[in-house]
């Protein structure tokens, strides 16, 4: 199917992956945050007030990466925990008035870094790469839940 091991799909994600998040890392620097703690940061502006658990699902990332991210918005004031009411072993998120701020600042400055990064690319085939990227992630939700 392939000429190649390095043009398989696992290969060519990984790769553009690692670019991708290179370029963001590098035009984020400017706002002090990473492409990691950006994406908290956004999900937690949609979900505002929820647990550290929640919000683990809703990123995709472990409890102790993202108790890291969240230790460092907390230290920029960007977010702020506080005791949950129902359960005092764990925490509400919430973001704060200058991590608002900086979503607002950061979001279109990213609608133009990605108008650069997907220059030339047909939104036909933009629509169709979301949809291999979904069943993607689906058949891959689907392995796992068969393998446990």
């Amino acid at each position: 199917m392939y000429e190649s091991y390095d043009q398989s799909v696992g290969i060519l994600t990984n790769v553009t992956n690692k670019k991708l998040v290179r370029y963001l890392n590098t035009n984020l620097e400017r706002f002090n945050i990473t492409t990691e703690q950006w994406i908290v940061l956004l999900k937690l502006s949609g979900k505002n007030k929820i647990s550290q658990k929640s919000l683990a699902e809703i990123v995709n990332k472990d409890q102790p990466t993202l108790t890291r991210i969240l230790d460092i918005l907390e230290k920029k004031s960007l977010i702020e925990r506080h005791p949950n009411e129902k359960d005092r072993r764990c925490f509400v998120l919430h973001i704060t008035e200058k991590g608002t701020a900086l979503k607002e600042k950061i979001e279109p400055f990213l609608e133009n870094v990605f108008e650069v990064i997907l220059q030339g690319i047909p939104s036909e085939n933009l629509n169709m790469y979301t949809k291999v990227l979904l069943q993607l992630n689906e058949n891959i939700d689907n392995a796992y839940s068969k393998n446990k």
